[in-house]
């Protein structure tokens, strides 16, 4: 989701270094206000913990951006709606999952999402190698002990990257109609809406606890307003593929925040299927960003251009 138009010279040297240090700080927000939600759940329960979660980030968010409602046909609220649902499905879902499994499991099998979205969007054979590598380390996770990781939860965090999929189509399409960031402000709100009457349900007056709503501000933050600030601003320093490498870090990032906030141990062979995926996300990354080859032309110069990525 980057606001640089093409051929834009990007920054190169402290900028850069810069642009790799905001993404890193961003992946480390998120995965560490993942922990701190699993320490939330037995005070809220997971839906609490959720709507804490969205409706603490969507205040923050809104009140940020400042997003105009006014201007704004019917087909930018559709897609505005559509990316609120699936915000709340995956954070929803996911958060069902690292109640049964630990962190950093979760988040390998949920990288498998957005993986499947940079394979199919990649058409080349190489991508194709990339994704049996992540198949091969499933299953060696799986050789871990799925019956540790509990079917269930295992699932489900394969859901929420289904739901991560279609989070980074409707972030491209909302991108598209809305300046900044007010189309993800504004998203969040729908979520905060849509997960509020399930979380009020569940959780009660717990949610109004000044030690849990402490908790919340700072899962809001840590998981929501201070990883999406910082992606933004690296976005304008980073080109969006070095920016996808360093983000299929995240299974990595989220074992060691599994291991520091939680004691999340993990077997050697649980920590070579997360480097495995890793590998594979990283690999499936470089080959979607390549350039296309192909044939010389052999009756007329004029060719289309490959459609630009996002």
């Amino acid at each position: 989701m980057s606001d640089g138009a093409p051929g834009r010279a990007r920054p190169r040297g402290p900028g850069r270094l810069g642009g790799v240090a905001l993404v890193l700080g961003g992946a480390l927000s998120v995965q560490f206000g993942s922990a701190l939600a699993a320490l939330l759940f037995p005070r809220t329960g997971v839906a609490g913990a959720v709507t804490l979660r969205l409706a603490l980030g969507a205040l923050l968010m809104l009140a940020v951006c400042r997003p105009r409602l006014r201007g704004h046909g019917r087909g930018d609220w559709v897609a505005v709606v559509a990316f609120g649902l699936a915000l709340a499905g995956m954070n929803s879902v996911f958060y069902q999952a690292i109640e049964r499994i630990p962190l950093g499991p979760a988040v390998t099998l949920e990288v498998l999402g957005p993986l499947a979205l940079s394979v199919l969007g990649a058409r080349r054979a190489a991508a194709w190698c990339w994704a049996g590598l992540a198949l091969a380390g499933v299953a060696l996770l799986g050789r871990g002990g799925f019956d540790r990781l509990d079917p269930l939860g295992a699932a489900l965090a394969l859901a929420a990257g289904t739901m991560w999929a279609a989070y980074i189509v409707c972030s491209a399409r909302v991108g598209a109609r809305f300046p900044r960031a007010d189309g993800l402000a504004l998203a969040l709100g729908v979520a905060a809406l849509v997960t509020l009457p399930v979380g009020l349900v569940d959780a009660g007056g717990r949610l109004a606890d000044p030690a849990v709503l402490g908790l919340g501000a700072a899962l809001a933050l840590l998981a929501s307003a201070l990883p999406y600030s910082l992606e933004l601003a690296a976005l304008r320093r980073l080109p969006t593929a070095t920016f996808a490498v360093l983000m299929s870090l995240g299974p990595a990032i989220a074992a060691l925040a599994g291991w520091l906030v939680l004691g999340q141990a993990l077997r050697p062979v649980e920590a070579l299927a997360i480097a495995l995926v890793v590998a594979a996300s990283v690999g499936a990354v470089r080959a979607a960003a390549a350039p296309p080859v192909t044939p010389p032309p052999v009756l007329t110069a004029a060719a289309a251009a490959p459609p630009a990525r996002r």
